[in-house]
């Protein structure tokens, strides 16, 4: 839960404070400020990483009121991924010693895992579950801002090539908010952003869940905004060393919804795709190279004379 611009783990801090004596408080604090190290370890290593007992750490967990230490890595791990910002991000990869060739492979590799994460954790069925719900939908919103709207209307499009009556609406948050205010119950909303999620998306989603309109978010904690406002979400890691965070893995979530969608109602995709075939067998859309001219149709160049100009005396004397 977020209230405030307030992590989990905020929240639970500043309940607990009753509960914390100077040396717990001291202890949290550090944990906090150190949370890219400390959101990976184990209770063990976090107590050898701050030099006290684990018991210590467990004790304080406790007074936080989590009833062990994975909920508290949780919402550790949910906190520093709501600090993240590009020079954070740079930051932190600046300061490891990597030839720039390894730092090349390494992002490829990030990505690579990032797939491999997404594979082994997202259930096909979650994946069906919403292309039911998008044949259901009689209009569908796709609504990302930034660098989402490139998922968004790259989800928009395949959709709308399916015969579905899809958009992603660019421009200002008032014109975003006026394509999601005539939605109606037969309707669905579909909100992409990720970590602390943009405010115009999130507004999008509560304003069409108030309306009772379902919705439907792709983001990458449960507990983040989206998470908590929309009916149904899937969780996808956009976690990187890249400055603008890793797309590969929502990319690869929205071709797994397109593939779903197509072949939910095969004999409906087929009609829809029916239309555009002859386009894309021959058709303007696709580039052609200019037949070459034949040589006797060719222009000749002229070739300027460089013979000097006699000029010429008048003749005096003759009438």
């Amino acid at each position: 839960m977020q209230t405030n611009g307030q992590s989990s783990l905020e929240l639970r801090i500043q309940r607990s404070q009753p509960q914390l004596n100077d040396r717990r408080r001291r202890l949290v604090q550090a944990i906090l400020e150190n949370a890219e190290e400390s959101c990976f370890l184990s209770s063990r290593a976090l107590a050898r990483r701050h030099g006290v007992d684990p018991s210590t750490i467990v004790r304080t967990v406790q007074a936080l009121g989590y009833g062990g230490f994975s909920g508290f890595a949780t919402d550790l791990r949910g906190h520093f991924l709501r600090a993240l910002t590009p020079y954070s991000v740079l930051q932190a990869g600046a300061s490891r010693d990597l030839d720039l060739r390894d730092r090349v492979r390494h992002s490829l590799h990030e990505d690579l895992e990032r797939v491999r994460t997404l594979q082994s954790g997202l259930s096909p069925d979650q994946v069906i579950g919403v292309a039911r719900q998008i044949h259901r939908a009689r209009r569908i919103v796709v609504v990302g801002v930034d660098l989402a709207a490139s998922l968004s209307w790259f989800l928009a499009y395949g959709l709308t090539a399916l015969g579905f009556d899809a958009e992603a609406p660019t421009g200002s948050a008032g014109n975003l908010l006026h394509h999601v205010r005539f939605l109606t119950r037969t309707d669905l909303l579909i909100a992409i952003s990720f970590r602390k999620c943009l405010k115009e998306t999130v507004d999008a989603a509560r304003l069409a869940h108030r309306n009772r309109v379902p919705t439907f978010g792709i983001t990458d904690n449960g507990d983040g905004p989206l998470g908590r406002h929309c009916d149904r979400y899937l969780a996808v890691s956009i976690e990187s060393s890249s400055i603008t965070g890793s797309y590969v893995a929502p990319m690869a979530t929205l071709n797994a919804i397109l593939v779903a969608c197509t072949h939910l109602k095969p004999k409906r995709s087929l009609a829809a795709l029916r239309n555009t075939r002859e386009e894309y067998l021959s058709g303007a859309r696709w580039f052609q190279e200019e037949p070459a001219r034949p040589a006797s149709n060719r222009v000749q160049p002229v070739v300027a004379s460089h013979r000097p100009r006699v000029r010429r005396r008048p003749v005096v004397g003759r009438p």
